[in-house]
């Protein structure tokens, strides 16, 4: 980054712990007693425990409202539909009590655990779309990690909902739905509300924590790794920047190639193939036609060289740009060897992982 984002401004009741640049230094406190340290300590670390299972707990409040509220409309809204339910009413019933219900009710808990403010900073474009590109390889790396997990433990009988859905005919629903509207509250929970009340105690600790908790949200084995090494970007982005229109733009690209442009370029060959009504024979027989579907298959061969192109442009971003990443002393910085006790040795962070993964094993072996 051009002009990097400089830690966050301690306020009057929270004293910074760490030296934040252009700060003057504080003058040095009278020594205190070896008990009074200890006692200040403790007392660090609890409240910082304490807010991280709080953030814990709102974030299995999301779970367990948009999970409950989905069965439920599921199976009312079964009965009025025969064999097959538009793909508008299930991701309707999937979205809607989660941005609508799940999502806003979280507030509740976490207001619970203070934001502290930032200075903000411009992304260059040039900058953007490096850090776009470098999002490509994660994506299709994470990717193919989840798709043979996924297959190796289930002996190939796992599939993914979501490749599923968005292979169907209602592309334009899908993009509504997956494009627009979940990058847009997925990253106002998990930068906006999660980063920015975590990042006092350590930008490295916020930004984990948070893919971790996006990655797992997914409940989706196929989908946890490109999840959580997107959410990795993600977070270093809004660390930087402080503005979430970045990562929401990014999270649309993304998410916009998977649901939208994906699909309509294989739909360029047959239309059936997404909807599922050509058979492998067919798609056979087409494959060793030299004439059947050339126009579509030169769309398609083309779309590969692209992203063939920008996979190899990532990897090397990612490797040129890794030393150049900076991350800054927080105002209550956890040492190090407390990280992981505060962080996810609390109640709150602990359930939500256990439900998750056990969602997550549980769909897979459906």
């Amino acid at each position: 980054m051009s002009e990097p984002t400089l830690p966050p401004v301690p306020t009057p009741s929270q004293p910074s712990q760490a030296p934040v640049p252009g700060a003057p230094v504080p003058p040095a406190p009278s020594s205190p007693s070896p008990m009074s340290s200890v006692s200040s300590s403790q007392t660090f670390f609890t409240i910082a425990r304490r807010r991280f299972s709080l953030i814990g707990m709102a974030l299995i409040a999301v779970v367990v409202l948009w999970v409950g509220l989905n069965i439920a409309l599921s199976h009312a809204i079964a009965p009025l539909f025969d064999d097959h339910i538009p793909t508008w009413v299930l991701l309707l019933v999937s979205s809607g009590p989660l941005y609508l219900v799940a999502m806003p009710l979280s507030l509740l808990l976490l207001k619970r655990v203070p934001a502290i403010e930032t200075i903000e900073y411009p992304m260059r474009l040039g900058e953007f779309l490096q850090m776009f590109i470098m999002c490509i390889p994660v994506m299709y790396l994470g990717s193919i990690i989840g798709n043979v997990l996924s297959l190796g433990v289930t002996n190939g009988q796992a599939t993914n909902r979501i490749g599923d859905l968005v292979s169907g005919d209602d592309i334009w629903i899908n993009t509504i739905f997956i494009a627009i509207l979940a990058p847009i509250c997925e990253e106002w929970l998990f930068r906006k509300q999660i980063i920015s009340r975590l990042r006092r105690y350590g930008e490295k600790t916020a930004i984990v924590l948070s893919a971790i908790a996006f990655g797992l949200f997914h409940i989706n084995l196929f989908q946890f790794f490109y999840a959580f090494g997107l959410g990795l970007i993600f977070g270093y982005i809004y660390t930087r920047t402080s503005r979430l229109r970045y990562t929401i733009v990014l999270h649309m690209l993304i998410n916009l190639n998977g649901s939208l442009i994906a699909p309509l370029v294989i739909k360029q060959i047959d239309p059936r193939i997404l909807n599922g009504t050509m058979s492998e024979e067919e798609i056979m027989r087409m494959a060793a036609s030299p004439d059947a579907g050339m126009g579509g298959m030169a769309i398609l061969g083309l779309y590969g060289m692209v992203l063939i192109g920008l996979m190899i442009a990532g990897i090397v971003l990612l490797i040129v740009k890794r030393k150049s990443w900076e991350f800054y002393p927080a105002p209550d910085q956890l040492p190090v060897g407390s990280v992981v006790r505060a962080a996810y040795g609390n109640v709150g962070v602990i359930i939500y992982l256990l439900i998750t993964v056990g969602l997550t094993v549980w769909t897979l072996l459906q």
